[in-house]
């Protein structure tokens, strides 16, 4: 009787530790899930650094970069005599890796502050251009080439966020002047209509200073007056697989901001 009494307490005990242990993971919420997973992922930085050499539009200029200054006495601050320092940046908004908002290029586009939050965070696919630079240096990723590259890797999903890789990112800081180059190897506007209208992506990013091969600037001018976002100037797209990656993207909050710098960055799977 006393071994049978023995064997109800374990049972029970057992129980009321299984019981505990559903309710403490009942208890941990999606988000911590989430976070867990994430944190256990790899990262991979899809933003250039910039400085007063950074390459840019010659219709711009380059940024000023320079210690911020007492006012008053116009002194710059420093560590050893004011305890801090600051830097004083003098610079167009398009500078660096950078978002556009549709303000950029549509009168009665959303500037940056009114950018949706959910935007910052998206599927990310990457489109390679890079097998047709051998041939066409200067290629436009055309909507043949997606469908090639959907044939293999499957459809583009709604909402993503579509990164064209060029490749071009080497040169920005062993070769700044042939990353200024013109042509470049961008994108083809009928293919930017179709991830758009076809797909139902949310936004486009690429690796050059511009969005079409073209001064036409066809592919840029529709994706903002439709009310998309894009990136531009991205960097290491050949460091993230064409499928299964998010992206996080964020940038200053600059009331009725048409454009700044960005920061970017990919979670692989």
């Amino acid at each position: 009787m006393g071994r049978v009494r023995s064997r109800i307490v374990l049972l029970l005990i057992a129980a009321i530790c299984v019981f505990a242990a559903a309710a403490a993971s009942a208890r941990e919420s999606d988000l911590e899930r989430a976070y867990r997973v994430i944190a256990s992922k790899k990262f991979v930085d899809l933003t250039h650094a910039f400085g007063p050499d950074t390459p840019v539009w010659s219709g711009f200029g380059q940024a000023k970069l320079s210690a911020a200054a007492d006012p008053k006495t116009h002194e710059p601050y420093t560590i050893p005599k004011d305890g801090f320092r600051a830097t004083y940046y003098e610079m167009v908004g398009q500078y660096g890796t950078h978002v556009d908002p549709p303000a950029h290029f549509a009168e009665d586009g959303i500037t940056m502050d009114q950018m949706p939050l959910k935007q910052m965070i998206l599927r990310l696919v990457v489109l390679d251009d890079t097998p047709y630079l051998a041939k066409d240096p200067n290629h436009a990723f055309s909507v043949t080439d997606l469908k090639n590259w959907e044939r293999e890797h499957g459809r583009v999903p709604v909402g993503a966020f579509a990164a064209l890789r060029t490749d071009m990112y080497k040169d920005w800081d062993s070769d700044p002047e042939r990353f200024k180059r013109t042509p470049f190897p961008a994108w083809a506007f009928e293919t930017i209509k179709y991830l758009y209208e076809q797909r139902g992506v949310t936004a486009t990013g690429h690796e050059s200073m511009d969005t079409d091969v073209t001064d036409k600037m066809d592919s840029e001018t529709y994706l903002l007056q439709h009310g998309h976002f894009q990136i531009e100037v991205m960097a290491n797209l050949d460091k993230v697989p064409p499928t299964g990656a998010l992206i996080v993207v964020t940038w200053p909050k600059v009331k009725d901001g048409l454009g700044f710098p960005a920061r970017a960055f990919a979670i692989l799977p």
